[in-house]
């Protein structure tokens, strides 16, 4: 293989060689996770780097909203490509995947001996994450696409002990396999329409729509449907999320973290690449389907998670009405990728962040977390109280946190567009949401009358929080620095 050629494919390497090694160490250390631990560690760093190195490389060549194989002469294979999508993945990808350990660390003293398998896991889950944002194939999408769910099967019924557990893996497992059974049934329908697989370049699904007469339109649509079903079961939006707060509640917090963010990131960037990428001339049709969808998840996910009384329930559905903000930005075409990309990069911090603080509360592996465990919280832990009230403003999208920055300039593009209808649903969920969010920093702020005991928190989880509130101040504060990276990706 070429040093050139290398640089593509370097994310996966890296996290499947540190996947390997992990439970090679692990054997030979007799699973001491204070050998193998670092080893995991090292991986998720080394992808992070591997992904500023990606995006170094395409920011050299003049940056690129989507290079085609022809457009960078040291990737050689059809099947892989390097551009802004898969360098900010990486990015987002290796640094999230190692905050989410972090988070993880109390979940695996608990798993004991078989700790070095749920990292292992995590590791293959994130390679088959990123496999999804690096391909201009669709059926290189579906294998990272499985790559990542199956992964993600297995890490959220990991805790087999408790019934939760194994509930939410079963039926993540059984709807996620129908998922990603349409998304491939769509996948041969619309190569049976196009003759390509490929969305775009030489002989692409891109050149057929602007080349040619299409002979069999029915199966064409029915191709796209599929897969957009697919993909939007994937990133749990509406109304294809009704196994997302089963599955967040029952599986362990220090997975679920992982789980939400990374398949939130690989979905909306191959939503963006196959939409975008290869059916932006058709974009009058696909955009108002999308908004529907955007209207549906916000709405719902918002009214949903008012009435939720466990705090994973309500993570789920707020991840939901999340899913129709980012929708928001995917409807507005090229403009709408600089707020996507920054919502996804700080939402998943957020995220991966409130569920560690979950798993610190609730305990790692438990399959509930009442809102009411979180009362007095300022008094048991005024550190990680303090820490979770920003997350829960950024996640709100108050002022002066990221969460605020990402939807407005959502709603700015989308307005852009010609939708101020769906600027206007979105702007009247978000202040409906704030009642939730402000619930749960009321109830942390509140006396607890059963005076229980102060709460302990590891380094690590301590650590992976302080990042994810630290991010989402930083870039609510100052959000030129990540603008100034997604916009030299993607320069327009």
């Amino acid at each position: 293989m070429q040093a050139g050629s290398f640089i593509a494919v370097a994310f996966e390497v890296t996290l499947l060689v540190g996947a390997l090694a992990v439970l090679l160490v692990a054997v030979v250390a007799n699973r001491n996770r204070a050998v193998w631990g670092p080893v995991v560690g090292l991986a998720f760093a080394t992808s992070a780097v591997v992904g500023l190195w990606q995006w170094l490389e395409v920011e050299s060549t003049g940056g690129g909203l989507f290079f085609s194989t022809q457009d960078l002469a040291f990737v050689r294979s059809p099947m892989v490509v390097l551009d802004g999508f898969s360098a900010l993945a990486a990015m987002i990808l290796g640094t999230v995947g190692f905050v989410a350990f972090l988070g993880s660390w109390d979940l695996q003293a608990k798993l004991g001996k078989r700790a070095a398998e749920f990292s292992s896991l995590m590791l293959l889950g994130v390679a088959g994450l990123h496999m999804m944002t690096a391909t201009p194939n669709l059926v290189v999408i579906f294998i990272g696409l499985e790559t990542a769910s199956i992964s993600f099967y297995v890490l959220a019924g990991f805790t087999r002990r408790v019934k939760g557990s194994n509930e939410s893996a079963l039926k993540y497992f059984l709807l996620g396999s129908l998922a990603s059974a349409l998304f491939l049934y769509g996948v041969a329908l619309t190569f049976a329409a196009t003759g390509s697989l490929t969305i775009y370049g030489a002989n692409s699904i891109r050149n057929f729509f602007s080349t040619e007469l299409v002979s069999q339109p029915g199966i064409l649509l029915a191709g796209l449907a599929l897969m957009l079903v697919g993909l939007l079961f994937k990133v749990s939006a509406a109304p294809f999320h009704q196994w997302a707060p089963d599955v967040y509640q029952g599986a362990p917090s220090g997975a679920v973290g992982l789980m939400a963010a990374g398949v939130k990131v690989a979905g909306f960037a191959a939503l963006g690449r196959i939409f975008i990428g290869g059916m932006i001339s058709q974009i009058d049709t696909w955009a108002p389907i999308l908004a529907v969808v955007a209207v549906i998840s916000m709405v719902a996910g918002t009214v949903m998670a008012l009435v939720q009384d466990d705090i994973k329930r309500m993570l789920a559905y707020s991840g939901v009405a999340h899913a129709g903000y980012l929708l928001t930005a995917l409807v507005a075409g090229p403009a709408g990728l600089e707020a996507m990309w920054f919502y996804l990069a700080t939402y998943a911090f957020m995220i991966v962040g409130a569920f560690t603080v979950v798993s610190v509360i609730a305990g790692p592996g438990a399959a509930s977390a009442p809102i009411a465990s979180f009362k007095g919280l300022a008094s048991r832990n005024p550190e990680m109280a303090w820490l979770m009230t920003v997350l829960m403003l950024g996640m709100s999208g108050m002022p002066f946190f990221a969460g605020f920055v990402g939807k407005v300039l959502a709603f700015v593009a989308v307005n852009d567009a010609g939708y101020l209808w769906l600027v206007i649903v979105g702007t009247l969920t978000t202040v409906i949401g704030l009642a939730f969010y402000l619930r749960i920093v009321a109830t942390m702020f509140s006396k607890d009358d059963d005076g229980r005991d102060r709460i302990e928190v590891s380094m690590n989880a301590r650590f992976a929080v302080i990042i994810s509130a630290g991010v989402t101040f930083v870039f609510g504060v100052v959000p030129w620095p990540l603008l100034d990276v997604v916009r030299n990706a993607f320069p327009f």
